[in-house]
């Protein structure tokens, strides 16, 4: 089955947090958003397929997963990551921002420290502070166009600050880096000498560009293994992220024990019962799609790299090697932090993820999401175009 991803589907009126809050965000209505991580593309339709079927049903009562459930993770995260799980590891949460809560929240006390690496995915940071932690940056080196891990300053800091919990991004998000096996052993190594554990994001990890590979951190050694949650999701891969379901894997006992006790703690019990559905039905029948998509996204990609460096050679491309968010450096323009914020919301009507929301060193980037009817980036890099041309 061929997918259409050029189809452009309206969303308003939907409940959209994409589209339909604009003037909530205080945001001109006629705002084109391109900031939100989701897509603009329907599910596969075995998904659809799945859902439909469960809602004739009609019946929407508390639900829990079954074996076959676990089977179907079991055989996607080794056919597509080489990555062998065990069925007591999976702790299933409603999303992945509440299992970076659940986790700060088991393995570390108030005041303590948590190490990120900004600009970083901005709850990272708001999940920290908003349960009285204290706020640790590793700061990522740019240079040359590319971002890199300063492993000195990395250790430096675990040590000064008695680190007991690190968060890693990978592939990363905004930046776009996917860590290669050498970078994840070398953070990897340095968290297992101090004994610090790791919340390891890895919700965008079927997102790769040609010639980049993802590998899971908890793969690559078992002593990584023994100090990392894995979160992942497919609500990035197949835009079922109002479904809410993820599926966090934690292979050290006692780490478990401790996760769960806070999710009983807080409440927390039984998954939706269309994201069990939507997350079986696509990890077992999504593969086509997917590629496809990715296939698409590409395309997106080239196109605005194309197109900025015919018609917008000042805003500088950040080269993803994962992810449908691309990265941009607005540098060049010589704008204040308030000129630029002005130019991209009402000179270009465009709703961008402003850089300086994942940390200080975001600003004077933008962050733009990708994955969206070629018509619409088209669109988007046009309005870009005319504003900047208008300064």
């Amino acid at each position: 089955m061929r997918y259409n991803f050029d189809q452009i589907i309206d969303r308003k009126n939907t409940n959209s947090i994409k589209y339909d809050f604009t003037e909530k965000h205080g945001k001109p209505i006629d705002i084109l958003p391109l900031w939100i991580a989701d897509m603009d593309f329907r599910v596969p339709e075995q998904v659809i397929d799945a859902l439909t079927k469960s809602n004739a049903h009609g019946i929407f009562g508390y639900s829990d997963t079954r074996g076959e459930y676990v089977e179907t993770l079991k055989t996607w995260f080794n056919d597509n990551l080489d990555w062998k799980i065990k069925d007591e590891w999976l702790v299933k949460t409603p999303g992945v921002v509440f299992a970076l809560c659940t986790a700060i929240q088991a393995l570390t006390n108030e005041g303590d420290a948590v190490l990120i690496q900004r600009p970083v995915y901005y709850p990272f940071s708001s999940s920290i502070e908003k349960n009285n932690r204290k706020l640790i940056n590793n700061p990522l080196i740019y240079k040359n166009g590319r971002y890199s891990i300063d492993y000195a300053d990395f250790e430096e800091k675990i040590i000064a600050n008695k680190i007991k919990l690190f968060i890693l991004c990978n592939p990363h998000n905004p930046v776009g880096r996917v860590w290669t096996k050498e970078e994840l052993t070398t953070i990897g190594d340095i968290c297992v000498k101090h004994q610090v554990k790791i919340i390891s994001d890895e919700i965008h990890s079927a997102f790769t560009y040609p010639n980049h590979r993802h590998f899971v951190l908890a793969s690559l050694k078992p002593e990584f293994n023994n100090i990392t949650l894995t979160c992942t999701s497919p609500s990035k891969t197949f835009n079922i992220a109002g479904l809410q379901v993820s599926n966090i894997f934690i292979a050290n006992p006692n780490i478990r024990e401790k996760f769960v006790q806070v999710m009983e703690r807080n409440g927390y019990s039984e998954l939706n019962s269309l994201g069990i559905i939507a997350c079986q039905a696509a990890y077992k029948y999504g593969s086509a799609w997917l590629n496809q998509l990715k296939t698409y996204l590409k395309g997106n990609l080239d196109f605005t790299r194309d197109f900025l460096a015919k018609h917008l050679p000042q805003i500088k491309l950040v080269e993803p090697e994962g992810t449908y968010l691309l990265w941009l450096d607005f540098s060049a323009l010589n704008l204040s932090d308030e000129e630029l914020e002005d130019l991209i919301v009402n000179k270009a009507k465009l709703w961008l993820a402003s850089g300086e929301i994942f940390g200080e060193e975001g600003k004077q980037f933008e962050r733009i999401n990708i994955s969206c009817p070629r018509q619409t980036l088209k669109t988007a890099l046009i309005r870009l175009k005319k504003a900047i041309k208008s300064i």
